[in-house]
């Protein structure tokens, strides 16, 4: 009996201890009600996550790379570009199809033809302290008025210093000085696969006065276009970085922090971005600025004073020829940049800056699909005297 007491007794004494310690935790800690699947994972999204002091650091630091830190540099230079502008609009007569009523009273039935002002947005990017600006020449072609918005909020009238619509570069000057601005890169350095970063006022956008920012790879380059309205535009930068109405004239850059081109068009069925969009070569801009600063356009009124025909197989066989792909200088005019080059009456020309020519309409789409100004050079290669020889055409002003 004495056995059995003993362990009892502890047992009880056990018992008592841990009532005693539960009801002391109780009055300190208050039971909350059970959380449901629901209000568990809640509080868990609302509790910070809190790493060691040096993990905290690491992690900051892997948020900054080369992409932000382009954004950094380039973003206060980014500009909105608002225009006015005036736009003829044709109103067709309902009776004009008719011709009896077209026939009676011509200038009451015809068409009704009126100007309106729109509105319309770009972008553009300030690319020196004094307030010079780029943009493309189509958005602000037939502008009456032009607002930039700035990065720090300021608006500021802008006046065209010179445009270039074969380029369609645009150069605008706003009044000031110690404007943030970008550096420009060079275009002719570029890597397949590397950075690209577009900046801009995609559908207006310019929330806060900051631009919005893509960001994809250079996709190609050298991509050439047939002759559009008026435009010339060769040696494109391709990317699919997103770009989108209101994007045009925003500077694209690399991971650098250099503006290596200006976004200009994309490829689309749907008006919307879908990973094909083009940009100007800066290197192409640049050989442009300097001329719309000084004199407010580039001179393209070129001579060359040279005519050509197309190869007969009667030719070929009479100056020994090797092929058929090429064209005959049938004239050259006095004191012109050809005769100064030395070509000849009699020359066969293959080839024209790098460009293979096999007839007078490839010859033709040479110089018209490329931008060619006064002053600049035609790299010329002709077969005289059974041999090959290059020769260096320095293009005029047309008399």
């Amino acid at each position: 009996m004495k056995k059995v007491f003993g362990p009892v007794l502890y047992l009880l004494a056990g018992l008592v201890i841990g009532i005693i310690i539960f009801s002391q935790l109780q009055k300190s800690s208050p039971v909350s009600p059970p959380m449901d699947d629901s209000a568990r994972m809640n509080n868990a999204f609302a509790q910070p996550v809190r790493y060691d002091e040096a993990i905290q650091d690491e992690l900051e630091i892997t948020r900054r790379n080369a992409i932000t830190e382009a954004v950094a540099k380039v973003s206060p230079a980014v500009v909105s570009v608002n225009v006015t502008k005036i736009r003829e609009v044709v109103q067709r007569n309902p009776f004009y199809v008719d011709p009896f009523f077209r026939e009676l009273f011509p200038e009451l039935f015809s068409d009704r033809r009126y100007q309106q002002y729109v509105s319309s947005v770009g972008s553009g990017f300030i690319i020196s302290p004094e307030g010079h600006i780029l943009t493309n020449e189509h958005v602000v072609e037939n502008a009456t008025e032009i607002i930039v918005a700035m990065g720090d909020a300021q608006e500021m009238k802008a006046e065209i210093i010179g445009t270039d619509p074969l380029v369609d570069v645009a150069l605008l000057k706003i009044e000031g000085d110690n404007f943030p601005y970008v550096h420009l890169g060079d275009s002719d350095n570029l890597i397949i696969g590397e950075w690209a970063i577009a900046l801009g006022n995609p559908f207006g956008l310019f929330v806060k006065s900051k631009p919005t920012v893509t960001v994809g790879v250079i996709s190609a380059v050298d991509r050439d276009f047939s002759r559009q309205q008026g435009r010339v535009f060769e040696d494109m930068i391709q990317t699919d970085a997103s770009i989108n109405p209101g994007n045009s004239g925003g500077p694209l850059c690399n991971a650098l922090g250099e503006v290596i081109g200006i976004n200009t068009f994309i490829y689309t069925e749907t008006r919307g971005s879908i990973g094909i969009g083009f940009a100007i070569p800066i290197n192409r801009v640049k050989r442009v600025v300097g001329d719309l600063k000084v004199q407010g356009t580039v001179d393209r009124n070129i001579w060359i004073g040279l005519y050509v025909s197309n190869l007969s197989r009667f030719l070929v066989r009479q100056l020994n020829f090797p092929s058929t792909a090429g064209v005959y200088v049938v004239r050259i005019d006095k004191g012109s940049p050809a005769e100064k080059a030395g070509i000849k009456l009699g020359d066969i020309i293959t080839r024209i800056n790098d460009r293979d020519i096999r007839n007078d309409k490839e010859a033709e789409a040479v110089i018209l699909s490329t931008d060619l100004k006064v002053g600049d050079e035609l790299n010329i290669r002709i077969w005289r005297d059974g041999k090959f020889r290059d020769v260096r055409l320095v293009l005029e002003r047309r008399r």
